[in-house]
């Protein structure tokens, strides 16, 4: 009596095959290196950082790399490499909390604008060009004079600015996808204009917006630490790369470890988060590669 071989059943593809193919572009493994590197210092920086970055020591002012503050200390004495650490964990907390709540805001109201009736397409698009016609300064400057200078101000700001962006992404594709067959059969099966929009149409409008999303943290961080920079975000003692910025540039002619310690990080942080992003959009969509 013969046995019955029995094959098993195909692995499923999951996230292991775009893992894989990221892994194989070198300007994604870089990316992805310089994002986890940011990302890991952020996250222990309770753990990496060598002294309080508030604590004040006028006697180490303007001191340059040594063991002791490994990229020196500012005009007040506190440790940079510290400072450093911390306000990465305030930039990456800003970016990830406003990308979300925008990235949720922007589809809803693209979802709206996009499968609704025409004049509240319109409507909603004439609402998204004003507030996107707002320079974000102006914008940051009104907010603050009304509610004063804090993380807060900078987070509402940030969601104002890239809300319109994401709803006119969304609301350009739900109008080239509702009147797709798929949808059409939905209809006439009697699903309610809820369910269309849960099941039907956002799985196939929303990848590319989270491509996008991850592109545009650096721009998030940027424009974090250039309202700090300011003196509109962040207040001191918190670090904040913008503070640390602001700090090198009225000390320049005392030391340029300061200016190098608040602007090395953004730089780092925008490359890997764009060659992550990048590549991302090459692996899940093959066809904007070279594009």
């Amino acid at each position: 009596m013969s046995e019955a071989v029995s094959n098993p059943p195909p692995a499923k593809p999951g996230l292991w095959r775009p893992l894989r193919r990221l892994l194989r572009e070198p300007l994604g493994v870089f990316g992805l290196t310089l994002v986890l590197l940011v990302i890991f210092g952020a996250v222990f920086a309770d753990f990496l950082a060598t002294y309080d970055p508030t604590r004040i020591n006028p006697r180490d002012r303007f001191q340059g790399t040594s063991a002791a503050h490994l990229i020196g200390t500012d005009h007040l004495g506190r440790d940079l490499f510290s400072r450093v650490l911390h306000g990465g964990r305030i930039a990456l907390y800003v970016a990830l909390v406003t990308t979300t709540i925008s990235l949720a805001i922007g589809i809803c109201l693209g979802l709206i604008a996009g499968y609704g009736p025409r004049w509240l397409d319109n409507l909603m698009i004439l609402i998204f060009d004003a507030v996107k016609s707002f320079p974000t300064v102006m914008l940051a400057l009104a907010l603050v004079t009304i509610a004063g200078p804090s993380l807060t101000a900078v987070m509402i700001v940030i969601i104002l600015v890239n809300v319109p962006g994401y709803a006119r992404i969304i609301r350009t594709q739900t109008i080239a996808i509702k009147t797709s067959e798929f949808v059409t059969a939905a209809k006439s099966m009697g699903a309610s204009n809820t369910r269309i929009l849960r099941v039907h149409i956002l799985p196939n409008v929303i990848g590319p917006l989270v491509i996008l999303a991850s592109m545009d943290i650096p721009v998030v961080i940027a424009i974090e630490a250039g309202m700090s920079f300011l003196g509109l975000g962040v207040r001191p003692p918190t670090p904040s790369w913008g503070s640390i910025l602001n700090d090198g540039f009225s000390n320049i002619r005392d030391t340029a470890w300061i200016a190098i310690a608040g602007g090395l990080p953004i730089i780092i942080t925008t490359l890997g988060f764009t060659f992550l992003g990048e590549t991302l959009r090459d692996v899940l969509d093959p066809r904007l590669k070279g594009r």
